[in-house]
């Protein structure tokens, strides 16, 4: 079976099965990977590789028949994310005793993601198309598994859409992709991020948070903050969106909601209700000026910090630096809904964010988002004309698993090399 893997992990090198089969029918090339395979079995002939170099049709058996069932594919996916978290942690990554906070995080244990649209290897949308001249309806080739997805531009894109999972060092070529899951329908890419993010929050305990794009909403919030555990990233959907072109002036017009009223005590000991307002995710004062419009004060998150309950669930919270003039002291802001927030239908994760845009730590953390994109362009230069090696989304996993499988193995390599660590222990 690992001569089929290894043949499909090398569509990514060559981008066509028929160039892979020619590079291996090289006897340089054949002969070396079976003197690799000998050294690494020196006691197991059986899994020797045979002196003939397997051919495209043996890899398309292999393919078809055997990697590409439930079962089997399934099992490659989990094996895939244990060893991609391992590789992770062996660059440093996802260390639980590692650097930064949940007030400061540390982009060594941030994970990102984001959604891909492969283009599909057939055009056609339909299974059959209508001659023209004779009206006979005859079959045509096309791909089944895709669909038409939603950029975050607005554009739309016709294929196969998937969540790529990754976090990185700040090396050249530091990027462990941990996890790709296909997404099966328009429109669910926040919640294929989400199952992503829960399989893979048990293998490392020692993430702080996650970073994405405006997909994920308040109830994707909820679930990270309570159930995982996770600082989630990313901005607020705005009120009103600004132009994308520059030569347009109307600008971005953040969302901007009541949370609650808040009674302090002043330095001269006197009560004062200030009212807090979210805007773009930061909390802040909101006061009325002699004209009717809002005034809106940010104030300067201090300590994000995380509580453990009983149940295995977690509670967030946000201390703030009041002004001067209201004492210099802190307030404590919630940051997870409770039923305090539904009866009064006030979707707290949507609209607060742990570390929102303007804060030093957002600017800091959210610029390795532009990461995700890079995964993807590197993804469509390992297609040829950019299109999927195969049709139907199981074979397409398959190949996105042994291309991630790829890209963490060219890594590894290389932070070895680098930084003179012995090979890593071969598994018995």
């Amino acid at each position: 079976m690992y001569a089929w893997l290894l043949y499909d992990a090398l569509l990514s090198v060559h981008q066509s099965a028929r160039r892979v089969e020619a590079e291996l029918a090289h006897p340089l090339v054949w002969g070396h990977l079976r003197k690799l395979i000998q050294a690494r079995f020196p006691k197991k002939p059986e899994m020797w590789l045979p002196a003939e170099p397997i051919r495209r049709h043996h890899y398309l058996y292999g393919r078809t028949r055997h990697l590409t069932s439930p079962e089997v594919l399934e099992r490659l996916a989990l094996v895939h994310r244990s060893h991609a978290v391992a590789d992770a942690r062996r660059l440093g990554l996802l260390d639980p005793d590692g650097p930064g906070s949940f007030t400061h995080p540390d982009l060594s244990r941030m994970i990102y993601a984001d959604g891909k649209v492969v283009t599909p290897l057939y055009r056609a949308q339909q299974a059959t198309r209508v001659d023209t001249q004779t009206g006979e309806i005859l079959p045509q080739r096309h791909e089944s598994d895709a669909g038409l997805h939603f950029e975050g531009t607005g554009e739309t894109a016709f294929g196969t859409k998937w969540v790529l999972t990754a976090v990185r060092t700040l090396d050249v070529n530091g990027r462990i992709i941990l996890d790709v899951e296909w997404v099966p329908k328009p429109g669910g890419e926040a919640a294929t991020a989400m199952n992503c993010f829960q399989r893979l929050a048990p293998l490392m305990p020692g993430a702080q948070g996650v970073i994405y794009d405006t997909a994920l909403r308040g109830v994707h919030h909820q679930r990270l903050l309570r159930d995982l555990g996770l600082l989630p990233l990313n901005r607020v959907t705005a009120a009103k969106a600004g132009a994308k072109h520059p030569s347009r002036t109307n600008k971005r017009v953040e969302k901007s909601v009541h949370v609650e009223d808040r009674t302090i005590t002043l330095p001269d000991g006197t009560a004062r209700t200030i009212a807090l307002f979210a805007r773009g995710g930061a909390i802040g004062i909101g006061q009325l000026t002699d004209t009717g419009k809002q005034l809106f004060t940010p104030l300067r998150r201090t300590r994000t910090h995380r509580r453990a309950d009983k149940g295995g669930t977690y509670r967030w919270y946000n201390e703030y630096a009041l002004p001067h003039h209201l004492g210099a002291g802190t307030i404590t802001i919630r940051l997870h809904g409770d039923d305090d927030d539904t009866k009064r239908k006030f979707n707290r994760t949507e609209n607060i964010r742990p570390i929102p845009p303007g804060d030093p730590d957002f600017t800091r953390l959210f610029g390795r988002r532009n990461d995700a994109e890079s995964i993807n362009r590197a993804l469509d230069d390992t297609l040829w004309l950019r299109r999927a090696h195969s049709v139907g989304h199981a074979r397409q996993h398959l190949n996105l698993i042994t291309h991630a499988a790829g890209v963490n193995a060219l890594v590894v390599q290389l932070h070895q090399r680098a930084h003179g660590d012995p090979p890593a222990a071969l598994a018995a």
